[in-house]
C-alpha cells in the first residue's frame, strides 16, 4: 500500500521521482534489474543489479551521471526522469510537441528560402525574358518530381501505379 501512496505523490523530491521513475521504466521495458544493469554497463554507466534494485526502492542515492545514464538507456530526456511520474506522460507530450514546433519552424524557414530562391529567379528572368518559359517549365518539372517523391515514400505508390509495375494495363 505504501508503494501505492508513493506513486500516487505528486509532490516527491527529485531523488523519489527518479528512483520511482527507474522502477516504472524498467517494468514497462519488461527488463529485470541484471537486464537493466547490462544495458548501463553497454552504454558506459558502470552499475551492478544490486544497485539497480537499491535505487529503486530508495536505499541508495543515484548521481547526476547515473541519471544520465538512465535517461540514455530509457530513451528520454532527464527532465522527464526526474520529474513526477504521473507526468511522464505528459512530458513526453511535450516533448513530442517541441518537435512539432521545431518541425514547424523548420517550414518557415525553408518557405523563406524559397520564396527568396524564386525572386532571385523572377529577377533573372525579368533580365532575361527570351529564357523565362523554358526556365518556369524547369522549375515546375523539378517541384513535380519532388513532390511525386515525397508522395511515394510517405504513402507508396497509387493503386494505379502498382498496375502498371505489374504489367497490368487495367484494358479488357
Amino acid at each position: 500500500m505504501a508503494d501505492e501512496d508513493t506513486l500516487q505523490g505528486v509532490l516527491l523530491s527529485g531523488e523519489a521521482n527518479v528512483a520511482v521513475r527507474i522502477k516504472l521504466e524498467r517494468e514497462a521495458h519488461g527488463w529485470s534489474t541484471n537486464a537493466l544493469s547490462d544495458r548501463l554497463n553497454e552504454a558506459g554507466f558502470d552499475m551492478n543489479p544490486s544497485a539497480v534494485w537499491r535505487i529503486e526502492n530508495g536505499k541508495r542515492r543515484i548521481n547526476l551521471d547515473e541519471a544520465i545514464g538512465f535517461a540514455e538507456v530509457f530513451g528520454i530526456d532527464l527532465r522527464n526522469l526526474v520529474g513526477p511520474p504521473q507526468l511522464a506522460a505528459q512530458a513526453r507530450a511535450m516533448e513530442l510537441i517541441d518537435a512539432i514546433v521545431d518541425a514547424y519552424r523548420g517550414t518557415q524557414r525553408a518557405n523563406a528560402a524559397f520564396t527568396q530562391a524564386r525572386d532571385a529567379l523572377d529577377v533573372y528572368l525579368a533580365e532575361h525574358p527570351d529564357i523565362r518559359a523554358e526556365a518556369d517549365v524547369m522549375v515546375s518539372n523539378a517541384m513535380a518530381e519532388v513532390a511525386t517523391k515525397q508522395l511515394l515514400e510517405s504513402y507508396g505508390p497509387s493503386s494505379a501505379e502498382q498496375g502498371e509495375d505489374t504489367g497490368s494495363s487495367g484494358e479488357a
